[in-house]
């Protein structure tokens, strides 16, 4: 069932996160499935927002975003793994950031908003919202994945 909040796409985020979303992926078939009452008990009331109905958490607010130690970070829903610490840097956004994901970890899709076109980034086992990425980023990439520290775990070399 679709709430008010996810047909309006309102979110924590202010006017960045406004936009018209459809209801999450839900056109889409990944190997790890869930009913909603199953991932509503799997992860904490936040990363559900945040994973299942593609909320955004307040910039500056995940402890991930100060995670400097060497390690793997993973998908808070199916724990895949996503992006190695050697790829993250400090974007100044307040979301941990990386320039590049894993090989095979990530999928992406345009989402279409008030303030035009992003590219969202989302778990390619589960489905889970992870953030966006953009343009902006370091060499050797250039881009910047934009992540919800409430999307991902971490787990030290």
């Amino acid at each position: 069932m679709l709430t008010r909040r996810a047909i309006l796409g309102l979110t924590g985020a202010g006017l960045a996160g406004l936009a018209l979303r459809r209801p999450a992926l839900a056109e889409e078939v990944f190997e790890v499935t869930h009913s909603e009452a199953e991932w509503r008990r799997l992860l904490s009331p936040a990363q559900y927002r945040v994973l299942r109905e593609e909320d955004t958490e307040r910039a500056f607010t995940s402890p991930l975003n100060d995670e400097h130690r060497d390690g793997t970070f993973h998908c808070a829903g199916c724990d895949l793994p996503l992006y190695a610490s050697a790829t993250k840097y400090d974007s100044g956004t307040g979301w941990p950031s990386f320039w590049k994901p894993l090989d095979n970890a990530v999928a992406t899709r345009a989402d279409w908003g008030i303030l035009g076109r992003r590219t969202e980034v989302h778990c390619r086992r589960c489905g889970g919202h992870l953030g966006h990425v953009f343009n902006d980023g370091p060499k050797p990439t250039g881009k910047r994945y934009c992540m919800n520290g409430l999307a991902l775990t971490f787990r030290p070399a």
